[in-house]
């Protein structure tokens, strides 16, 4: 590290490291930058077999991070899961995502739940401004989050969230005359849910709808000399339709839209301070929220590719064993992420053991190869419960 300049250019390449690949040359590029990035990845292998869909999904263990009123729904009377995953493992080694939640039922209409998502960045080697061995670092980020999750009726709950983010990625190294301290930031969540059973003639089905507006909170800075970075405040929403096909088969389709609640870059004239197009990002946090649904310099058109869209399919036999896929889609002026998702669960009794798999549309995509585990254990369930 040798100057203000290159720190700060490796805070920002810290803030993009998910994001896959380089735009075209004859394709304008202009991502969405905030800090703690890993609060958007999908952490559990459910989701991350049908394209990190999962706001409208049946409730399960990892329900925290797609939308807590899902949990008022589970059957269980609590439980807890862990979820690893090796990331952008076609590049380095050493960067891994991990998950640990759980949730306990207070009564029939009431659900609290927690969890702890971390993210080790790997080892990064700090030099003086001659390129001196100082020491090395590991940096690393994490979230704690505590919810409540309540039945409203027989189909509605909702749930809120309240978020503590911390992110040392430099270990309070001094570059010059910048200090550089660790990054914390204080978020919420609000969430709802909404499923319902159908009759499709001699056939049993259910259609659900959940909406998560997610990690609303303050912004985050690493050095006193900086202006502060948006955390990636995010707006979910999605449907999923389910039907049982007989006594031991199952199937659901899902489908999620989502999009960042932050600034969108603006195009600068040369001097770098005039804004040609676009607006001022430099803004608070409510005024943020509702800028980013008109603030991109492409106008209506760019807006739109701000979203990105998940579709999945979930096929389940006698609700043990789990078959599943799913595709992603991201602008390519956006990021560019595009991928396909493949899985499979195994669920008996307490225990549940899923894994899913990432397959790159675009080549040498450092998402390749992307692998992530889940374990779960879940205690009796209502219905249990209600026979005995």
């Amino acid at each position: 590290m040798k100057n203000k300049a290159l720190i700060v250019g490796t805070i920002s390449f810290l803030f993009t490291f998910c994001l896959p690949v380089v735009a075209q040359e004859d394709q304008p590029y202009n991502v969405i930058q905030t800090a703690v990035p890993f609060l958007t990845i999908a952490p559990d292998s459910r989701a991350g077999a049908i394209g990190d869909a999962g706001v409208a999904t049946s409730a399960d263990l990892y329900s925290m991070h797609w939308n807590p009123a899902k949990f008022a729904f589970i059957d269980g009377n609590g439980g807890f899961a862990m979820s690893y995953s090796p990331w952008l493992r076609s590049l380095v080694p050493d960067i891994n995502l991990a998950l640990l939640s759980g949730y306990y039922r207070i009564d029939s209409r009431q659900v609290l739940s927690s969890s702890l998502m971390y993210s080790s960045l790997g080892e990064i080697q700090f030099t003086d401004d001659y390129g001196n061995y100082q020491r090395n670092y590991n940096p690393n980020e994490f979230s704690i989050d505590v919810a409540y999750s309540r039945l409203f009726s027989e189909y509605w709950s909702g749930g809120v969230a309240l978020r503590f983010i911390y992110s040392n990625i430099t270990g309070g190294m001094t570059v010059g005359t910048t200090e550089t301290k660790a990054g914390i930031a204080f978020a919420a969540d609000a969430s709802a849910f909404y499923t319902k059973p159908l009759d499709l003639g001699t056939k049993k089905g259910n259609i659900s709808a959940g909406f998560n507006f997610s990690n609303i909170g303050s912004k985050m800075s690493y050095t006193n000399d900086v202006d502060p970075d948006f955390i990636p405040m995010n707006m979910r929403l999605g449907s999923t339709f389910s039907v049982q096909l007989d006594r031991y088969n199952a199937i659901a389709f899902s489908f999620d839209l989502n999009k960042l609640l932050v600034p969108t870059p603006p195009i600068y004239d040369t001097d770098g301070e005039t804004i040609l197009a676009g607006k001022d990002p430099n803004v608070s946090v409510p005024v943020a929220i509702f800028q980013s649904f008109y603030d991109a310099p492409g106008g209506f058109s760019e807006e739109m590719k701000e979203f990105t869209e998940s579709i999945g399919i979930e096929y389940w036999y006698n609700q043990q064993f789990a078959l599943r896929t799913g595709y992603f889609n991201e602008a390519e002026m956006k990021g560019n992420r595009k991928y396909f998702t493949v899985g499979a669960g195994f669920r008996l009794s307490v225990f549940s053991l899923d894994f899913s798999y990432l397959i790159p549309v675009t080549q040498n995509n450092p998402l390749a190869r992307t692998l992530r585990f889940s374990l779960g254990f879940e205690f009796d369930s209502l219905r249990s419960l209600s026979q005995k």
